[in-house]
């Protein structure tokens, strides 16, 4: 089995944030503020929480140094999250914060170690397991951008662009749809 450790953690995220970075630059400045349906977030708002997202995992582990989640103050991280998502911002700010946040990020993964990576981090009461690794927990950053990617692309779609991902696919299978 291959290892997958601190440097394979920071180049796979940052192969998440390539990825997104190229949805937000593809996306017109004027779709920004499309919001796909009430009560969900426009794509500025949605590229943004994807920019800030780390920020919860890096003060548990970062700079807190956790080992347990009981008493970590989520109500009010969640609640400066979202204002901070709604801060207007011009399409190049944007593209720039995922850059930025996305380098800072992978940047600090790049040099923990395996045993940080293992530790344990007991999760609050009523949670379904018990606890969870570091490695875990630090991973979910990268998921949760996937996530949230995969609803940009839909997101993309409705608002008349055709995502990179697809075209590429695309373009890889025109080949085979020739030779039938």
């Amino acid at each position: 089995m291959d290892y997958y450790g601190a440097k394979d953690l920071a180049e796979s995220f940052r192969t998440v944030r390539k990825n997104t970075i190229t949805i937000a630059q593809e996306v017109p400045e004027e779709k920004y503020g499309f919001r796909p349906a009430p009560g969900t977030r426009t794509i500025g708002e949605l590229l943004a929480h994807i920019s800030l997202a780390y920020k919860f995992q890096y003060k548990i582990h970062g700079q807190e140094h956790r080992s347990s989640l009981e008493g970590f103050d989520f109500p009010s991280m969640m609640q400066q999250m979202a204002v901070d998502e709604k801060v207007p911002r011009s399409k190049d700010q944007t593209i720039e914060m995922l850059h930025s946040s996305g380098e800072q990020w992978a940047g600090w993964m790049e040099g923990l170690t395996e045993s940080f990576l293992g530790e344990r981090v007991e999760m609050h009461a009523g949670m379904p397991k018990s606890s969870k690794s570091r490695f875990e927990m630090i991973l979910s950053v990268k998921e949760h951008e996937m996530h949230h990617r995969g609803q940009l692309m839909l997101i993309e779609r409705m608002v008349g662009v055709v995502p990179h991902l697809t075209r590429a696919m695309q373009a890889r299978m025109a080949p085979a749809a020739g030779k039938s």
